[in-house]
C-alpha cells in the first residue's frame, strides 16, 4: 500500500486532526529527521483547512481548533505532536492551555513536538540565520560555503555539500545540525547558505 493509502486506512477517510472530509492529503510533520524520516510514523492525513493554518500563522481560527479536544488523545506521534503544537500556538486563548495541561507525551515525543518553537513567546524564540541573513527553519537544506573539519573525526565536510533536512539548536542560535553523508554533524550558522528547494 501507498503511504496515501495507509493514512486513508488508519483514519477512516478523513481528517486525522478535526474529521473532515474535504481535500485531504499528507501532512509530513517537520522536521522528517526526528522520526527517522518520513512514513506513517511522521506523517498526518489532514484537510485543507488545518494544513493551511498550521502552515500559515496569519490564517489561524482559533475555534476551528476545538477539534483537538479529541484528536490530542490519538494513539498516533504524529497527530499528537501536531496538536501540542497547535494547542501551544493558541495557548494564550484560555482553552488551550487547560488541554495542554492534561495532555501527556512521552519524553521523545515531547522533544520532537518543541522542536517547531510554537511553546515559545516571540520573544523567547531563538532565530536562525544563514551566512545572508536567512532565517532557517527545521527541515530546510543548506549548503556549506567553506570546507568544515568535522571535530573528533578526520572527517572533512567540502564546500558546496548540500546537508538536507536540518534540526535546529534550540539554545544556540549559532547552530544547526545536519547529516553529512552517515555522519550527523553540529554546524555553525555563519557557513551555510539557505537553499531555494525546501524538502
Amino acid at each position: 500500500m501507498s503511504l496515501q493509502q495507509d493514512l486513508e486506512s488508519r483514519s477512516g477517510n478523513q481528517c486525522e486532526l478535526c474529521t473532515g472530509t474535504d481535500n485531504l492529503s499528507i501532512y509530513e510533520v517537520k522536521p522528517t529527521s526526528t522520526v527517522g524520516g518520513s512514513g506513517v510514523d511522521g506523517s498526518l492525513l489532514a484537510c485543507e483547512t488545518c494544513t493551511t493554518q498550521i502552515e500559515n500563522a496569519d490564517e489561524m481560527d482559533a475555534n476551528h481548533w476545538r477539534c483537538l479536544n479529541d484528536s490530542m488523545w490519538s494513539e498516533y506521534r504524529a497527530v499528537k505532536v501536531v496538536a501540542w503544537r497547535m494547542l501551544s500556538r493558541l495557548r494564550n486563548e484560555g482553552w488551550p492551555k487547560d488541554l495542554l495541561d492534561m495532555m501527556y507525551l512521552e519524553d521523545d515525543d515531547l522533544r520532537f513536538a518543541k522542536e517547531s518553537g510554537d511553546h515559545l513567546d516571540d520573544s523567547e524564540k531563538i532565530i536562525h540565520r544563514d551566512a545572508n541573513g536567512a532565517i532557517l527553519e527545521a527541515g530546510d537544506s543548506v549548503v556549506l560555503i567553506k570546507d568544515l573539519k568535522v571535530k573528533g573525526s578526520s572527517l572533512v565536510a567540502k564546500q558546496g555539500t548540500a546537508v538536507r533536512r536540518i534540526s535546529l539548536d534550540h539554545e544556540n542560535a549559532k547552530f544547526i545540525e545536519g547529516k553529512v553523508g552517515p555522519t550527523q554533524i553540529v554546524i555553525i550558522t555563519d557557513y551555510v547558505k539557505k537553499m531555494a528547494d525546501k524538502e
